[in-house]
């Protein structure tokens, strides 16, 4: 009885932190790939895009495999500008969707999608959302000529890139559905959350290591944006 007590009290403390160390490289990860997108001269993305910027999901890894149907999966963040400009703690989110069309194989990608309204990352936060759908979806240019993309420019809500690794042509997140992830947010920040905004109003919530780390990323490249 005496080993049953003590192996339940090990499992109950070992899987939370188990379950958070996961959370916290997943935020790593968004930041690994944010700096990856945005730290090569030779793709820089607009700076018209930047300034306008209300929020940003990080996706990586969405897995994507299909023979006629395809379907993806992906987990990731989304962190929102505040009034004052300082960027929010992460919200975690899924990303899952469908495609029909003649295809096989599987792909890999990293995914990070720029939010120029804060109306369309409220809508993420109502509930499950679908790009290009709720919202208006485009792909982001990248390149030495996207310094020349102007305000007007700019007319869809969502803006998308990704980093291939994978050998599946195709990939496209129109379609798919972003939601939020509520047992890993609760896992990453030790209590349950009763709505997505508290976790970017930040009140009352740890602020991880990781999760500052992502806002300085995320701060320190929108600054060096001219």
């Amino acid at each position: 009885m005496r080993a049953a007590t003590a192996a339940a009290i090990l499992l109950v403390t070992v899987i939370p932190a188990f379950a958070q160390r996961a959370e916290a490289r997943r935020v790593q990860s968004a930041a690994d790939v944010f700096q990856a997108l945005t730290h090569v001269p030779e793709h820089e993305v607009p700076a018209a895009l930047v300034h306008q910027v209300e929020g940003i999901a990080i996706l990586p890894g969405v897995q994507k495999v299909g023979f006629i149907v395809g379907a993806q999966r992906g987990k990731g963040v989304l962190v929102a500008r505040g009034s004052d400009g300082a960027w929010s703690r992460p919200l975690f989110i899924t990303l899952t969707g469908g495609s029909v069309g003649w295809q096989a194989g599987i792909q890999s990608a990293d995914i990070v999608l720029f939010f120029r309204t804060r109306e369309s990352i409220d809508r993420v936060l109502r509930g499950k959302y679908t790009l290009g759908v709720d919202a208006s979806l485009a792909a982001g240019s990248l390149g030495r000529e996207a310094g020349a993309v102007t305000d007007q420019d700019l007319q869809a809500e969502i803006y998308s890139y990704s980093r291939t690794r994978g050998i599946f042509a195709g990939l496209s997140v129109s379609g798919a559905a972003l939601d939020v992830d509520w047992d890993a947010n609760a896992s990453y920040y030790g209590k349950d959350i009763g709505k997505p905004q508290e976790v970017l109003s930040g009140a009352g919530l740890p602020d991880p290591q990781s999760a500052a780390e992502l806002r300085k990323v995320i701060a320190d490249y929108m600054k060096s944006v001219k």
